[in-house]
């Protein structure tokens, strides 16, 4: 059998096999609340055989979107369209999950196809909050102003309420967004925060927002299901967050009820010269904090070929192989995946009004 069709438990969850759709924004939202879109979009990665399938970043305010079409849950009236889209992925017999997130200073953004540069305020923008008063640069220049401890406790609790939306729509798989220069990300690292008090500085006062808002999630969060973490492992830049103190701070996550690391990099700053784009660039780096954290890990980032997952799950690097451009190019990946791998019956992996055809 090959180990990327094997099951996957965790907690009470268990995924039919390890092909996990990475959470991917679709800017396709109205006011916060999904559209038909979503369902079909995200039903057919779930018809095609994945075995997790997670929902976009999530804003969990307003002001915590990275665009005005992004999916929000910062409302009760978000939840029902949800419910809709949960209801059909179960059905096709993946599991169902959802990344909560605030942008930070990345929000306030027009659509990448539309700019991916700040709204103006004849657009339609809105004040950004981010640890400390620095612009992102290049596109995204506005000022974000410093967030006071009130703000804190206030995004802490948007963050707990939206995790209680997540679990009333019926989701059984909880992802934070700590990753890709968002608020999380950029209160982590030094590139971004300037602090001076219990929140910056020192590696243990960077993290501190990172896990008094983990630790407030998982009060809520049931302890039969998942709790997940996306997050920047590295900068890739002199003077940000390496994968030595990632490493440690999973293990303090680990500490306070982490289940699994959704392994990804970077993106904290524009410059991106220092990253060592190739197929499977990240899997090495998972593979070192799965071992030296001591937590189920899932990896990513340029893996397209069925071999190349399979060989990153025997080899340790990564437990569950997470999917984006592969599964937008085609839906079908994990079907096709299980027939190059020679799976007995890859028919199996997908729903009967398919399978039943295919086989033939």
């Amino acid at each position: 059998m090959a180990r990327l069709f094997e099951p996957f438990r965790l907690k009470d969850v268990t995924l039919r096999n390890r092909v996990v759709v990475s959470p991917m924004c679709q800017y396709s939202s109205v006011n916060g609340h999904a559209t038909d879109w979503h369902i079909v979009h995200l039903g057919s990665m779930a018809r095609g055989g994945a075995g997790l399938v997670i929902a976009e970043a999530t804003a969990v305010s307003p002001e915590g979107r990275i665009s005005p079409r992004d999916a929000g849950l910062w409302e009760d009236g978000q939840i029902e369209p949800l419910r809709r889209i949960v209801a059909f992925v179960k059905e096709q017999g993946a599991v169902p999950g959802i990344q909560l997130a605030h942008a930070g200073r990345k929000a306030s953004a027009n659509r990448p196809w539309e700019g991916d540069d700040h709204l103006t305020p004849q657009e339609g923008a809105w004040e950004t909050l981010a640890p400390s008063a620095k612009a992102f640069g290049d596109k995204l220049p506005q000022v974000p102003r410093e967030m006071t401890k009130a703000d804190i406790a206030r995004v802490k609790g948007n963050f707990v309420a939206a995790a209680r939306r997540a679990l009333e729509a019926g989701y059984e798989w909880l992802e934070l967004h700590y990753a890709h220069g968002y608020l999380a990300h950029s209160f982590y690292s030094p590139l971004s925060n300037a602090r001076t008090d219990e929140y910056g500085g020192s590696f243990e006062n960077r993290i501190r927002f990172l896990v008094e808002t983990f630790e407030a999630v998982r009060d809520v969060w049931p302890e039969r299901l998942p709790l997940t973490v996306r997050l920047s492992i590295t900068d890739w830049v002199d003077g940000g967050i390496t994968v030595d103190a990632s490493i440690e701070l999973t293990r303090r996550l680990k500490a306070s009820g982490l289940d699994l690391l959704d392994a990804s990099h970077g993106f904290v700053v524009p410059d991106v010269s220092k990253i060592p784009w190739g197929p499977g660039f990240l899997l090495p780096y998972a593979g070192r904090v799965r071992k030296e954290a001591g937590v189920p890990v899932a990896g990513g980032w340029f893996i397209n070929e069925p071999e190349q997952a399979e060989a990153a799950l025997k080899e340790g690097q990564a437990d569950l192989i997470v999917l984006g451009h592969a599964m937008l190019d085609d839906p079908h990946w994990a079907y096709h995946a299980a027939k190059k791998l020679g799976v007995e019956q890859p028919t199996g992996v997908l729903p009967p009004p398919y399978g039943h055809w295919l086989k033939r």
